[in-house]
């Protein structure tokens, strides 16, 4: 997934950042909510983890605003306002899920993983690919003779199919879920990850469309 880190705490936000990385996600990390709207107006996120109390302004209002415009991405809320009625205000206004800090970043991850498989329709972590079974929470791949050892950007590739099974995905598409905003973006990555993952998971496992991009069949 593709995530937006809205969080000005300069101790906090490497750290979070560090952990959607490391879980094999992106991460855009902006401090102010300029920033986050100049993001949000560019592209497409899978979930934005938003602090309330922020340099320019609060959360709240941002995220009412995102929701104003119809905008359906997860956001889960990471602030130090822990009572009952930031959270309820948190909640209302749109709020998916509400993490008051400290938090112990395993479990932002198993948030994260948790309120993204709600979205996709599916809350079971678990999905079968002919003979493999993959499992989104744990990132893992096995078939009955064992594990399939798959690269970040590999995985990356195949979560992204995996979450629009059924829809041919456009190679911008998948581009912008393998490259945050520090980063160029290399000619024919994509075919190059989607032939690995082919070689690994079988040629019919990713069906490939000129002009509309490749998909999974559900």
């Amino acid at each position: 997934m593709r995530i937006l880190l809205i969080e000005d705490d300069a101790g906090l936000g490497p750290a979070v950042r560090e952990q959607i990385v490391a879980d094999g996600h992106l991460a855009d990390w902006v401090r102010e909510l300029a920033d986050a709207e100049a993001c949000t107006a560019t592209v497409d996120y899978d979930l934005i983890l938003l602090d309330l109390m922020l340099p320019d302004g609060r959360g709240i209002p941002f995220l009412r605003a995102l929701r104003g415009r119809g905008a359906t991405t997860p956001v889960i809320i990471l602030t130090a306002m822990d009572r009952i009625s930031d959270r309820i205000e948190g909640l209302n206004a749109g709020a998916d899920d509400y993490l008051v800090k400290p938090f112990d970043l395993s479990e932002l991850s198993a948030r994260i993983g948790a309120v993204a498989r709600r979205y996709n329709g599916n809350p079971n972590p678990l999905i079968a690919l002919g003979a493999f079974r993959v499992d989104l929470a744990a990132r893992q791949v096995t078939r009955p003779e064992g594990p399939v050892d798959l690269g970040r950007r590999e995985w990356i590739v195949l979560e992204t199919l995996l979450r629009n099974a059924g829809r041919y995905v456009s190679r911008p598409e998948i581009e912008d879920r393998l490259y945050s905003f520090e980063e160029g973006v290399e000619s024919n990555t994509v075919e190059v990850y989607v032939s690995r993952l082919r070689r690994k998971l079988g040629r019919d496992s990713i069906q490939t469309q000129r002009g509309l991009g490749y998909r999974i069949p559900k």
